[in-house]
């Protein structure tokens, strides 16, 4: 069973394992996970500019256990042609993001795909579980001393 999951998962955290986990155990034990790495400019338009860039999210997504493949989404921000391209049996969204499932499945229906599309309800509830977070605990540390001199530019 092919089970596709979405997402930015710019500056990775728990939160992102723990949805890519329970997206491939919707599929079974014979499940192919899918997922799809948001664009920079769909990142932009949609929450904020992204940290991490695309590529680099993409290289991290695809050394993920749960990870049987990854991909870019559509250049040109056609968000069902990857659907049509991999054509899966469930399509994930995660506990945190803001899409309407409901809507999802009728615009799959409506454009004849097959995929189911089911939210994720289990999330990794901890100090730092969103990239938002991170962000803002890493605006707020006091980097005085020499917590930075080992980084190089």
């Amino acid at each position: 069973m092919k089970v596709m999951a979405t997402g930015t998962f710019d500056i990775l955290h728990p939160g992102h394992g723990v949805y890519l986990e329970e997206s491939k155990k919707l599929g079974g034990e014979d499940a192919e996970l899918y997922v799809v790495v948001a664009r920079d400019a769909t990142v932009e338009r949609r929450k904020r500019v992204p940290i991490v860039g695309e590529d680099q999210r993409l290289e991290l997504i695809k050394m993920l256990k749960p990870v049987d493949y990854a991909y870019l989404g559509d250049a040109n921000g056609d968000v069902f042609k990857i659907v049509r391209e991999i054509n899966p049996d469930i399509i994930t969204i995660g506990a945190d993001q803001s899409h309407d499932v409901g809507k999802l499945q009728e615009a799959l229906d409506k454009r004849g795909l097959k995929a189911e599309a089911v939210r994720i309800d289990k999330y990794r509830d901890c100090e730092l579980d969103s990239s938002c977070k991170i962000i803002k605990t890493i605006q707020n540390t006091d980097f005085e001393g020499k917590i930075l001199d080992h980084c190089e530019d």
